[in-house]
């Protein structure tokens, strides 16, 4: 007969499991947006690179990583393996703009707030990680219902807030 110490310590390593299985998942979704990006034919040369959104940043099809302004991913409702064009002004100026959305859904979630100040959503126990730009525009706090994007396909860690509820 299984006593109650035993049934935690079942608990404490089913739940480990599943987390090295979600942290699997998510490399693999991050290995197949870099792959893509790679595949992206370049469109202009010089000052035109195409790439993908991986959450918080752009992957480009040149192998180097673009910061992405959380407040344009944000306002866009980016979700990881969005294409993306990123112009290079002559004066340095980025400009970044949505080319190719990946298909999304929406699910609602808690906001959690964690230790280090960032927040994700808990959508039945899959936990997504949202820009903290999206959570102060929403003013949204711990404990309060969002709807979230995330892409259909794959396994994401990264959300975009549509709403608070």
């Amino acid at each position: 007969m299984l006593k109650e110490n035993d049934l935690e310590e079942v608990k404490k390593l089913l739940d480990l499991a599943e987390n090295k299985i979600r942290q699997a998942k998510t490399k693999l979704f991050a290995n197949e947006m870099t792959k893509k990006a790679i595949m992206l034919d370049d469109v202009e040369e010089g000052d035109v690179v195409q790439g993908v959104f991986d959450g918080q940043q752009m992957i480009g099809n040149d192998k180097k990583t673009y910061q992405v302004p959380a407040n344009y991913a944000s306002k866009s409702k980016l979700i990881p393996g969005d294409v993306l064009k990123l112009t290079i002004l002559e004066d340095g100026k980025f400009v970044y703009k949505q080319i190719g959305p990946v298909p999304r859904k929406n699910v609602i979630g808690t906001l959690e707030e964690l230790e280090d100040g960032e927040y994700q959503v808990d959508v039945e126990g899959k936990k997504y990680r949202v820009l903290l730009a999206s959570v102060t525009y929403f003013k949204a706090k711990q404990g309060d219902q969002l709807s979230i994007v995330i892409p259909v396909d794959g396994e994401s860690a990264w959300a975009a807030v549509d709403n608070i509820i």
